[in-house]
């Protein structure tokens, strides 16, 4: 009973700015870890950023640190995946998880619930 809607992808230029949307409906989104996804052609579908309930623990993978920022709004039912300085290599298929449990986790297959994926197309 959790629907997880994502927004905010496009195409812009290496350099610029965009921020993803999770709008999240059905359970009480304060209670849960979430995390963001990314999937490029030919390659897996890999843990980009991850937070936990409260926002107190936050995971970023080794490619975006210093440029990307994950955060949540619990009164909003929101998280946010704020990407600067984009890079080709960041073009892919963003999509939104979240967990059962107030913690996240590294893997996909342990996120029961997904979003629909929104496309970042970051050209040189």
């Amino acid at each position: 009973q959790v629907q997880l809607i994502e927004s905010g992808g496009g195409l812009v230029q290496a350099g610029g700015s965009l921020r993803l949307s999770c709008a999240a409906s059905g359970r009480a989104f304060s209670a849960y870890g979430m995390g963001w996804f990314r999937q490029a052609p030919g390659k897996e579908r890999d843990l980009v950023a991850a937070i936990n309930w409260s926002g107190s623990n936050t995971y970023l993978t080794d490619s975006v640190k210093g440029r990307f920022t994950i955060s949540r709004d619990n009164a909003k039912n929101t998280m946010y995946l704020q990407m600067n300085s984009l890079k080709p290599e960041d073009t892919a298929v963003y999509y939104c998880a979240a967990a059962s449990v107030g913690w996240f986790y590294f893997n996909d297959n342990q996120y029961p619930y997904w979003g629909q994926g929104t496309q970042v197309t970051v050209s040189s």
